[in-house]
Formats: C-alpha cells, structure tokens, sequence
C-alpha cells in the first residue's frame, strides 16, 4: 500500500465548523465511536463534529435547504479526516489478526480487496477537507431512509448504481446524489455515500489537525 510521505498541513484556517453553516443538519461521526469498521475511535477523532472547508460548507448547506424542502435533513457520517487517522486504517489493513468487526462492514471481503476494491483509500480525500459521507433522514418518521445498505458497507450492494435492490432504494439514492451533484459534489462509483466538492479549494493539500471545534479556534 502506498502511503502519504508529504508533511501534512496543519493550517485550519479554511475550515469551519459544519454545524455552524448547516445548523439543522444531524451529525453521528463514526469514527469518533467504536461502531466502525476498525471497533476503535479513530485516530484524530477528538470530538464527535464534522469540520469541512468552508466552500463545502456553503455547498452542502444548499443541498440541506433542497431536502428540507422536500420533507428530509441530512445526516453526516463523516467530513474532514486527518492523515493520522487514514494511517490508522493502512495500519488496520496490515493486521490481518483484527477481525472484529467483519461480520458487520466487510462480511464478504478479505482487508486486501477492501482496500483493492477502493472502499478504503491510502491516501483520502477526506483528509483534503471538501468529503463527506452523509444519508437522509425522514422529517415525518424520524428515520434513516432506506438505501439498501448502511454506511460503509464495503460491498457491491454499497455502489450508487446497483440495481439489486428495489426501486424505492435506488431512487432514494438518485434523490441524494441528485441534489448533490446540482450543488456542486461528485459521486464516487463504489459508495452510495460519499460526495466531494468538484472545485475544492485545496485540490493537492493534505491535512493532519485533529476533528475538534476547539482546534478552530486557535
């Protein structure tokens, strides 16, 4: 696996606190628990927040007001990642040992293909600051909607356009990738979650500061 050599920045100052822009979005930051595909908090993960640039943030705010309209809020899974928590995860990969959570975000993959398949990258662009992982919730009954797989399910079920789900799925997916796409975010072919800001500000920049809202304010 290849990994980062560059010296990661450290300079948050382009970066905002997501909740500030979009206050009625819901945030469940996995990473910051031990419910994800490693079973530990994550590395850099020093408060359950979601950071983003600040270009994100305008963006995803006008997809929020979009599916608000439409009877949805958006829930965020992650956002901005730091390099040292992607390093945790090519650590993960290496130990072949922890095979914890398996059953329940990789029952069909062996941590090669996980990583082969590009479910999990060596080098993120979470960690550019303009990524996210995010669902939609149902305003009227208070639940996630069906998208026929839960977030970082690393199967073939998990690509946007898998069709062996029902119809109401797919077009629950086509709902999010939609208004995501006309406000400026880019899908990716094996994650019906992830989008990332087609003009980032940081296109080549990699960046290593903790997820804490206290860091911001330095």
């Amino acid at each position: 696996m290849e990994v980062i050599t560059k010296t990661p920045a450290m300079d948050p100052s382009g970066f905002v606190l997501l909740a500030d822009y979009v206050p009625e979005i819901i945030q469940e930051i996995r990473y910051y628990s031990t419910y994800n595909f490693i079973g530990d908090r994550i590395d850099g993960y020093e408060e359950p927040c979601a950071l983003l640039t600040r270009e994100a943030a305008r963006a995803l705010k006008a997809v929020s007001s979009e599916m608000n309209a439409l009877g949805y809020r958006l829930k965020v899974f992650d956002a901005y990642r730091p390099v040292c928590a992607v390093r945790r995860f090519v650590l993960w990969g290496i130990d072949d040992l922890d095979l914890r959570m398996k059953p329940f975000f990789y029952p069909t993959l062996d941590k090669k293909t996980v990583f082969a398949r590009g479910y999990i990258a060596t080098q993120s662009s979470h960690s550019r600051g303009s990524a996210v992982d995010l669902t939609l919730l149902d305003m009227q009954t208070g639940k996630e909607v069906d998208m026929g797989s839960p977030f970082d399910l690393f199967n073939e079920i998990s690509h946007p356009d898998y069709r062996g789900i029902t119809e109401e799925q797919y077009y629950n997916r086509m709902i999010l990738q939609t208004a995501m796409l006309r406000n400026g975010f880019n899908p990716i072919d094996c994650e019906w979650w992830h989008f990332s800001l087609a003009n980032e500000p940081y296109p080549d920049t990699y960046f290593e500061f903790p997820v804490s809202s206290a860091y911001l304010k330095l």
